[in-house]
Parts: structure tokens; sequence; C-alpha cells
């Protein structure tokens, strides 16, 4: 069965501190390659020979080896418009040492963006943290920080105020301590 001619590819990868393989670049670029080849037949070729490089899947390819995949993927001639969500970077862990998840993950958006594949739009969200800021403050074409907005707190608040004023139990918290959860759960979620 042929797949239909789509407009554009979209592919979405969740980071989740609490799941390994969505926390590292070995995930991220699966994760990718597989929902580009469920929406475009062009992919089947490029995905078919890696397979088969690759002792029909008993050999396990390198984080390289996938990243190079991707990348040809990305570069197939007509190839409609790719859209690259990464969501929740900062979820991916990044202890101090050399090579982290989270460093990792970063390299490759680097060298993806700096690369200027042809219709490829690629969008990053994350808590702004320090390194991730160092790496795509300076290739990035445009940036939309929530965590300054009045708005986005807010809503936090309502959310915080409409939970704790819905418990059955309510009516146990004096209206004092009521005040302090909400200030208290409004600045801990830091915008999130």
């Amino acid at each position: 069965m042929q797949k239909a001619r789509l407009a554009a590819s979209l592919a979405i990868f969740y980071c989740d501190f609490r799941e390994v393989q969505k926390r590292e670049l070995r995930g991220l670029l699966s994760s990718f390659l597989v929902q580009l080849y469920h929406q475009s037949d062009s992919c089947f070729d490029i995905l078919s020979n890696f397979y088969l490089e690759h002792d029909k899947g008993s050999r396990s390819p390198s984080d390289s080896a996938l990243a190079e995949c991707l990348k040809d993927l990305l570069k197939l001639p007509g190839l409609a418009p790719v859209y690259l969500i990464v969501d929740g970077l900062d979820e991916c862990p990044n202890p101090s040492v050399v090579r982290s998840p989270r460093a990792e993950i970063l390299n490759f958006i680097e060298e993806l963006v700096t690369t200027k594949v042809p219709n490829l739009h690629v969008c990053v969200t994350s808590r702004p943290e320090l390194d991730i800021n160092d790496v795509l403050s300076p290739i990035i074409f445009r940036s939309v920080s929530l965590h300054d907005e009045g708005g986005q707190n807010r809503d936090i608040e309502d959310y915080i105020k409409s939970v704790i004023n819905t418990r059955p139990k309510k009516g146990r918290w004096k209206e004092e301590h009521r005040k302090l959860a909400v200030n208290v759960l409004v600045k801990k979620s830091n915008g999130m």
C-alpha cells in the first residue's frame, strides 16, 4: 500500500527523565527515523539498506550510524518539509561528565541545524538552562521564553487554586494554609 504524499512530515520526541530511551540520543534518532518512515515512501530504500547493512537487524547500529541515516533521509531530493520537535530537552540528564546524554543530543541538534538541510525545521523546548542556551543561542532563528511571562504564572496559580479548592478535604484547611500552599507551589513550579 502506497502512502499518500504529505505536504510536510512531523516527528516529535519527548524527553522523559524516567525512561532511559527517552533521554538519550539513540532514542531520539530511532524515534525520528521510525516516525519519518511511516510518513514517506521515499524513506523506504534508505532504511531498507540500513537494515541490511546491519545484518537484518541482528547487529545494533551505533549512534553515529543512526545519525547519518537520519541525515540521509533528510537530504532526499524532493522531500516535503520536515519538522523535528524535541520537547523537554532539560529532562535529559546533564551530569558533570564530558559527554552527557543531553550534551550528545545538543551536539546532534547543532550539527543538524548548521548543515542547513533544505526544508528542515527544528523546534526545541526546554527550561532555560545554561548549557542548553550556550549551544542553541548562536544557531536559533527565533526564541520564545514563557518563564518570565506573567500569564504563564497566573495560569499555574489558577490551576493550583482550582485543584486545592475542589478537593473534598479542602474544608479541613484553614484559609491561611491554602494561601501558603498556593504561594509555595507557584514559586516552586518555576514556570512549569
